[in-house]
Parts: C-alpha cells; sequence; structure tokens
C-alpha cells in the first residue's frame, strides 16, 4: 500500500550485530562518509609504508647473485661428496638437482636477495622436517650443509678476482 507524502516508514530500534553494522557506515549519511574517509587517512600512511618495506625486502635476486649460487651448485655437483636430506644420502647431482628447485621456488616468490640468503633459506635445512643438511665427501665425517657451503663460497670468493669500477 502506498505511503501517503511526508510520512516515513518507522523501523523498530535495532540492536545486536545489525545496529552496530548500521553505526559503523554511519547509517548511510554524510557523518558515516567522514568516519570512513577519517580512518582511510589514518591507516593509509601505515599501509603504503609497510608495502614500501615490504617491496624493499622482496628484491629480486641480481644477476651475479644468481651466477654466485650457479657457482656455489656447481662446486658442489662437481664433488665426490654426497648430500643427506631427511635421513637419505644422495649424489651431489641429485642435490643441486634439488636446491635448483628450492631456488626457483624462492625467486619466483622474491625471497631470496643473496648467496648467504639462499644457503640459509634452502640449502641448510628441509623445509617440511626442520632437519639440517648434511654434506658427506670421501665416506668422511658429515658436516652440516651450511658450513660446507659457506666454506665453498668463501673459497668461490677468494678465486674470483675483484673488478674495480673507474
Amino acid at each position: 500500500m502506498p505511503r501517503p507524502a511526508g510520512f516515513a516508514l518507522v523501523e523498530p530500534p535495532r540492536t545486536g550485530t545489525a545496529a552496530r553494522r548500521v553505526r559503523a557506515v554511519g547509517a548511510g549519511g554524510a557523518d558515516g562518509a567522514a568516519k570512513v574517509t577519517c580512518r582511510i587517512r589514518r591507516w593509509l600512511p601505515l599501509l603504503l609504508g609497510c608495502s614500501f618495506v615490504a617491496a624493499v625486502a622482496a628484491a629480486p635476486l641480481s644477476p651475479a647473485a644468481r651466477a654466485e649460487i650457479d657457482g656455489l651448485l656447481s662446486r658442489l655437483e662437481s664433488s665426490a661428496c654426497e648430500f643427506n636430506r631427511n635421513g637419505t644420502w644422495h649424489s651431489a647431482a641429485e642435490a643441486k638437482t634439488h636446491l635448483l628447485r628450492k631456488l626457483k621456488y624462492l625467486e619466483d616468490r622474491d625471497l631470496v636477495r643473496d648467496t648467504e640468503q639462499f644457503v640459509e633459506r634452502a640449502a641448510a635445512t628441509s623445509s617440511i622436517t626442520g632437519q639440517d643438511y648434511l654434506v658427506r665427501c670421501a665416506r668422511g665425517t658429515p658436516v652440516p650443509s651450511r658450513s660446507w657451503l659457506l666454506s665453498q663460497l668463501q673459497l668461490l670468493r677468494a678465486a674470483t678476482p675483484v673488478r674495480s669500477v673507474p
């Protein structure tokens, strides 16, 4: 039935969740829009700051770092060492393949920016079990892969001549 002009539909007072929802958006009035705008202005600098920090922290792997990681994995592959992953010994070639797969995962998500971070995030422990990876050379005593890889990285860097920039 149509309402006569000048009369409004009267609703019973709202309580509970529905009332809070209406109050939160300001019942659709100008006051509600002002509150939302004020909230956005208050949180916007924080959100922008967080996104900037995330962008800086998630910088892609540089070509020089990628070359260094490839050199490190080539040293592993050419060694006569074995690689222990979750209690099973694997050849160095299998280890290289596995670590390249983990590196790709990290690169796709911009989660690695240098060689040390690659060693820590991909080559030191199992991401599933948390167990340390081990390296055993010439049937000797196994050492944590982190130690072995970082020592090889030092040798690799010592063997690479440093280019001076004019």
